[in-house]
């Protein structure tokens, strides 16, 4: 039978702290007025110094999971899209993984910068679709904040910290994510960058001094590309899907600056309120953006069951992406029974200690083995280290019962005795 791959499951984090505009005038050369009318954008959030992407993507990935009242242990596979990962090696999806409990789950890390979120959600829905995969997580989380030139406000202004997550489930019933269209062009990789810190430019103290480990933006051109490139993968991703742009009911297109949607919108002959924007809230949170809309477009009841929807991203690379959903989960869900809710809750705790089991387990599996296992190693083991002990201990023993001997002779001559104890005459 085939197989459709149906969003069942959503979930958003937002870091609790927010930088304002009027904030931003304290930090960089720039003023409210000139972020608002030139980028759309209000105000961003910022993560904190414990928080990391996989800590976002962990909170939104366990929303995701109580809305599609889906245990982690049926994860097949789990995406994160980020160009922010915790580290350069593990990937993120494998802390996610380790985090949710999710044991029977594949996990890796896709970079397509702000496009990765769609990227991301063409792979989990091929993988369904060829029956590879039932269950699949799809997270976009982004902490920009630690990437940006803070002195450079062409580019502070604009971004933000957050994370969104969907879940994939395989369905008999038409619908879900009906068609993706993705593309790059490699030759504006210079247009949209971070030249430093990876194997063409190592860190060194000459990078950090030159701030290489920033993102470096040529605005101008990557507007131009944009306002392209979403009018034509929304068209690419409709036809392929085989529905008209007339019968899309909302598009929710990166957040990455007013003028682009607007423009993208007019392409496409889109009324305002068929174009979801959230972008003076959270500014761009890259491959965050999509997937975070989406719930809050769900949230203020935009989104029926029957819909036709467009998410549509760009980013560095170049790359851009579409996707075209028919929604199909009813809004709003039944909530949970209060058992389920705790149920939930302590899961996710109890995943910290299967995690140490794990581990716990991993290092009883790398000792050597005999035939009849790992205790009858460890025991002979101990009984050779006593035994050797033992026999070092009686040797030592010996050789001071020698010396007693020989010194007890010494002073017995001395004294003029005989062995027997007799006084000689």
């Amino acid at each position: 039978m085939p197989k459709f791959a149906h969003i069942v499951g959503w979930g958003k984090y937002m870091p609790e702290t927010i930088l304002t505009n009027k904030d931003m005038e304290g930090i960089v050369d720039t003023t409210d007025e000139w972020i608002r009318t030139r980028t759309g954008i209000e105000e961003r959030r910022i993560a904190s110094r414990e928080e990391s992407t996989s800590t976002l993507a962990i909170n939104a990935a366990r929303q995701a999971l109580t809305v599609a009242n889906i245990d982690p242990l049926k994860l097949d596979l789990i995406i994160v899209a980020t160009t922010t990962p915790d580290y350069a090696f593990p990937s993120t999806a494998c802390l996610v993984q380790d985090a949710l409990g999710a044991a029977h789950a594949a996990a890796y890390d896709l970079s397509a910068a702000c496009s990765g979120f769609i990227y991301a959600l063409s792979m989990a829905r091929d993988t369904i679709v060829a029956g590879s995969n039932r269950h699949v997580l799809v997270i976009g989380a982004e902490i920009f904040s630690r990437i940006i030139d803070w002195k450079d406000r062409n580019t502070c202004v604009l971004f933000g910290d957050g994370a969104g997550a969907v879940l994939l489930t395989a369905s008999e019933i038409p619908g879900g994510v009906l068609a993706t269209s993705l593309g790059a062009d490699g030759s504006g990789a210079d247009l949209l960058i971070i030249p430093g810190g990876g194997s063409r430019n190592p860190a060194s103290q000459e990078t950090v001094a030159e701030n290489l480990h920033t993102v470096r933006m040529n605005g101008r051109e990557v507007f131009r590309f944009a306002t392209r490139v979403m009018t034509r993968a929304s068209k690419e991703v409709a036809e392929a899907a085989h529905i008209l742009l007339e019968d899309i009911e909302l598009v929710i297109p990166h957040q990455a600056n007013a003028r682009i949607i607007e423009s993208a919108a007019k392409s496409l002959k889109m009324a305002d309120d068929r174009v979801y924007s959230n972008l003076k809230r959270y500014g761009n949170t890259s491959a965050a953006s999509i997937p975070i809309a989406l719930c809050e477009a769900i949230e203020e009841n935009r989104i029926h069951p029957g819909d036709h929807l467009i998410l549509v991203g760009f980013g560095g690379g170049l790359t851009w992406g579409a996707a075209l959903v028919q929604w199909e989960v009813s809004i709003p869900l039944t909530p949970l029974p209060r058992w389920k809710r705790i149920w939930y809750s302590l899961r996710f705790r109890w995943a910290r200690v299967e995690s140490f089991f794990r581990r716990a387990w991993r290092w009883m599996e790398g000792l050597p083995r005999t035939p009849m296992g790992q205790t009858r190693f460890l025991w002979f083991k101990a009984r050779d280290g006593l035994n050797k002990a033992g026999k070092g201990i009686s040797k030592t023993g010996k050789g001071v019962a020698k010396k007693a001997e020989k010194a007890g002779k010494g002073i017995a001559e001395k004294a003029g005795l005989s062995q027997s104890g007799e006084k000689e005459e």
